[in-house]
């Protein structure tokens, strides 16, 4: 069986069927030589798939109703426990500009149905890979006539990605929500790489990392410090922050590389 039709085989399971062909073939990769069956393979490529994409969700979302936008979080296991937060988080985020702010979010999930909780209208773009939450998003938004649109490509399309954070002139904040670790399942050290690549057109970066497990609410004992070793020597770090079980860290280019 050729890789092409392997591939063919994992999208057609609903949760996989809208996801860039990037992002499925980087998850094949790991297996791709592996001296399995093409069954096993497509089996644990899914496996891999859902550890990246489909952990965090939840499959009412992928089938959505008519539901407000707190119901929505408290479906996505990522935004249910930053929803008490969202006010304290975004105040900080935000707290030393004025100015019109374009928001970049990448990794969104439904991050997006968090807007109601910034502190003033921002031009908000949420970059996704699972599709059905990118329809998710872009229907609120228009519901709500909320400045914000969601973008359905991948964290690993970074020559698009740039041109998508070129494109808006206004000042630049970019979102890494929990997605590192997402990022660095599928392409070791490309967090480093995508951070190398985009820091220098925004005028803020934040990273955040769950501190403690989602389910059991047991802090980690992983400290992820070799990406805030990696932050800290090439970036001018702004605020470093825990709340929720989450911690927060903000920085800009370093002026002086």
């Amino acid at each position: 069986m050729e890789k092409y039709e392997i591939i063919g085989k994992v999208i057609k399971k609903k949760e996989f069927s809208k996801l860039p062909f990037i992002d499925i073939e980087l998850a094949y990769k790991h297996f791709e030589k592996r001296q399995v069956s093409c069954e096993e393979k497509i089996r644990l490529t899914r496996e891999l798939l859902h550890k990246v994409f489909g952990a965090f969700s939840s499959k009412k979302l992928l089938s959505p109703k008519s539901k407000d936008f707190e119901w929505i979080l408290r479906k996505h296991l990522s935004t249910r426990e930053r929803l008490t937060y969202y006010e304290d988080v975004y105040a900080r985020i935000f707290n030393d500009t004025k100015e019109k702010i374009s928001v970049f979010d990448l990794g969104a999930g439904i991050n997006g149905f968090s807007y109601r909780f910034f502190p003033r209208q921002v031009d908000y773009v949420g970059v996704e890979s699972v599709g059905q939450l990118v329809e998710l998003m872009n229907t609120y938004f228009k519901e709500n006539k909320f400045s914000g649109k969601a973008i359905h490509l991948s964290l690993f399309n970074l020559d698009k990605l740039k041109e998508v954070i070129k494109n808006k002139k206004t000042k630049k904040v970019i979102f890494l929500f929990k997605v590192v670790d997402s990022l660095e399942s599928l392409e070791e050290n490309y967090s480093k790489k995508l951070l190398t690549e985009l820091v220098p057109l925004a005028d803020k970066v934040v990273v955040s990392f769950a501190t403690k497990s989602m389910i059991s609410r047991k802090s980690f004992k992983v400290k992820r410090n070799w990406i805030i070793d990696f932050i800290k020597d090439n970036f001018n770090v702004l605020d470093d922050f825990e709340i929720g079980g989450e911690r927060y860290v903000s920085f800009t280019r370093n002026l002086s590389h």
